[in-house]
């Protein structure tokens, strides 16, 4: 099941504390990028964030993007800007920028 473009929206909009977010369709779904540093995505209408050390204090459940994937953390409390926003700086900063 691919993500709507309607749920992609509403990701984008719940994301907006973030400047810049890129947003990359892949497949049907999406690939997020916040200041170049590819941090989750959207699958079937679930957002994802990669596991790194940094954002396992969050307590978040895990998820499979797709078949054959590594499980990602999943966040479920979509209407916390500031909560969303905090697990996405955590996430980033493990993760390389983009070459």
């Amino acid at each position: 099941m691919a993500t709507t473009k309607e749920y992609r929206d509403f990701i984008l909009e719940q994301l907006d504390l973030l400047t810049p977010i890129t947003c990359r369709p892949m497949m049907g779904e999406y690939l997020l990028y916040y200041d170049g540093i590819l941090f989750g995505g959207i699958y079937d209408d679930r957002l994802l964030v990669k596991r790194v050390e940094h954002n396992q204090s969050y307590e978040l459940n895990e998820a499979i993007p797709y078949q054959g994937a590594k499980p990602m953390y999943q966040i479920d409390n979509l209407d916390d800007k500031e909560l969303i926003r905090d697990i996405v700086l955590a996430t980033c900063k493990d993760l390389p920028r983009k070459k």
